[in-house]
């Protein structure tokens, strides 16, 4: 048996399990079992949580295909949130593959609400735009990274965009050599943009938090926004503030939806 969590940043959900000390046997196959949507708990990705000498907690990130992942804004916030609850205090560092990350309790009520600093965001490319073909179109985009990679792309109408079949050809393109999050965002006033999100690893989610910061980001250095911005994602709102240069912090709900125990045979 396992104990298992349930959680979700703006319905990005996730599975995850405390592995201190280590018991679980392979992340990559256990992400494919309980994230699988048909016979499993339903995810889009699994956490899990280990030791790491001086900071709160270890957290690794495994997509629903298995396949990890640098970094997870929804996601560290979520092991914010369970950490707090187990005594870790209301301010406290996260170690990822992505770096360390410093988080914040906001509130516990009505919303528990997490501030996270989501470090430098950074413009491989400087703010000149790239072209790229997909769906038959061509896009131009910016790529951002925030540890984890992204691509950008400012359209009219994110409705009017075949998510899943634009998504999954450029967050596969050969250019990208490790595949990239893709994202759509649509500038409704200089603070505010909507966003939709295809993952690589997942397909369409209803939010992605490092996503949510690119954009953000993005619009900041193409002059189309101001901070601080709010990103309207399918699953809710993520508030950003970055000017260039400097650290960008994002600030958003975690939610826990259920604890259980799970039957689970070690691989």
């Amino acid at each position: 048996m396992i104990s298992v969590v349930k959680m979700h940043g703006t319905h990005n959900e996730f599975v995850l399990i405390d592995e201190r000390p280590p018991h679980v046997g392979s992340y990559p196959e256990l992400a494919k079992t309980l994230c699988d949507r048909t016979e499993g708990l339903g995810a889009d990705g699994l956490l899990v949580v280990g030791d790491a000498p001086g900071f709160a907690a270890e957290m690794r990130i495994f997509n629903a295909d298995g396949s990890e992942a640098e970094m997870c804004g929804n996601g560290v916030r979520c092991v914010a949130r369970y950490l707090a609850g187990r005594g870790a205090g209301d301010r406290f560092v996260i170690s990822t593959l992505a770096g360390p990350i410093e988080t914040a309790i906001v509130t516990e009520a009505p919303e528990y609400l997490i501030r996270v600093d989501m470090g430098a965001p950074a413009l491989p490319n400087g703010t000149v735009t790239q072209t790229i073909t997909a769906a038959g179109q061509t896009w131009r985009y910016l790529a951002v990274s925030l540890g984890n990679p992204h691509v950008v792309i400012f359209v009219d109408d994110v409705d009017a965009v075949d998510l899943t079949r634009t998504g999954r050809e450029l967050a596969t393109d050969a250019r990208f050599s490790g595949g990239t999050n893709v994202h759509f965002a649509q500038v409704l006033d200089p603070h505010d943009l909507r966003v939709v999100h295809y993952e690589r690893g997942v397909g369409p989610t209803q939010s992605c938090g490092t996503g949510a910061v690119a954009c953000a980001a993005a619009a900041v250095v193409a002059k189309r926004a101001h901070s601080p911005v709010s990103v309207r994602v399918p699953g809710g709102v993520l508030e950003i503030e970055w000017e260039p240069g400097k650290h960008a912090f994002m600030t958003g709900p975690a939610v826990t939806v259920f604890e259980r125990a799970i039957e689970h045979r070690v691989m």
